[in-house]
């Protein structure tokens, strides 16, 4: 029998109150310098929850900690960080769950709510901000676009450096900024990676890399801060042939090879699971998903647990 979203969160409540949680969780610092780095979940799948519920889901699921999504309809708004933000990190450490990082949309320093968002999160302890996404403009050349975007890189490194706080680009797969991850070695060239790096995504690198991949993993390695974990396959929908995403070991993605380079680069730092495969309209942000917490909350377990046991097998040391 199905429980209710109210049932399911309240014996997930039970189970978290019960759990032993470590005070390194409850810092809000950086955890790499007193221990294993947390694995997170992309929040974005459970908007649809407030943040009290969100904690107390997360940790009952056996999460350690959460990325946050702070931008446009996310879990925080932009324009209310200063009075959501410091409620939702409140509400997730209560229950447990750390938030060494979250997602924005921030693309420059003239964003209206640029150094609001990592002011008040530097703040309240969140170590990394995931970048928005930049475009090329198709007016210019791929050269004249660089140079042009290396400015933005640079400025928002000294607002970085200002407020203590990484920011990261993911590479997406796609004909933005990032797609081919060469561009964004180009951009980050000569800026320091304690204040601006890459938080990189194994299956954006392989749908468009391809073999590849590892040569353009090997290259942006020192920029690495951050890392995206979720799988995919290649699926032919009405004779076009596109990205099909899967849970966990379904897919493509060789995760052996991945972990291989990712211990011999000595890449470390928070991890965060993205479910982007069908999850009843949740994977996409939905606040009101035609599939149960119950059942989404299985499938977050499932792929948390097999995530574990493969860093486990590498000896990656992330909780």
């Amino acid at each position: 029998m199905k429980q209710s979203r109210r049932d399911f969160i309240k014996s997930a409540s039970a189970l978290s109150a019960g759990a032993i949680i470590s005070p390194n969780l409850l810092s809000g610092q950086k955890l790499s310098a007193t221990g294993p780095d947390p694995i997170c979940v992309f929040t974005k799948c459970l908007q649809f929850l407030d943040y009290p519920e969100l904690g107390e889901t997360l940790a009952a699921v056996g999460f350690s900690g959460a990325d946050l999504s702070v931008r446009d309809g996310g879990h925080v708004l932009p324009e209310n960080v200063k009075t959501d933000l410091p409620r939702a990190v409140k509400a997730l450490r209560k229950a447990g769950v750390s938030v060494p990082m979250m997602v924005t949309g921030i693309t420059g320093p003239e964003d209206p709510y640029a150094e609001t968002v990592l002011g008040t999160a530097a703040d309240l302890g969140v170590g990394y901000y995931r970048m928005g996404y930049m475009s090329y403009d198709q007016a210019k050349s791929v050269p004249e676009n660089l140079t042009m975007h290396k400015k933005t890189f640079e400025k928002l490194e000294k607002i970085n450096r200002k407020y203590g706080i990484v920011g990261c680009y993911q590479n997406h797969s796609g004909v933005r900024v990032g797609g081919p991850v060469w561009d964004l070695h180009w951009l980050l060239d000569g800026l320091d990676p304690d204040y601006i790096g890459v938080q990189y995504d194994i299956r954006h690198a392989v749908a468009e890399g391809g073999l590849a991949w590892p040569l353009g993993m090997k290259l942006l390695a020192p920029w690495i801060r951050t890392t995206a974990i979720k799988d995919f396959i290649w699926k032919e929908v009405d004779g076009k042939w596109k990205i099909y995403n899967v849970p966990l070991g379904e897919g493509m993605i060789d995760y052996d090879a991945y972990l291989e380079e990712y211990s011999d680069l000595g890449i470390s730092g928070p991890v965060t699971i993205h479910y982007e495969y069908e999850l009843g309209g949740a994977e996409k942000g939905s606040r009101n998903p035609t599939m149960s917490l119950e059942e989404i909350s299985e499938f977050m377990s499932t792929d948390l647990e097999w995530l574990k046991n493969k860093f486990s097998e590498y000896k990656i040391k992330n909780i």
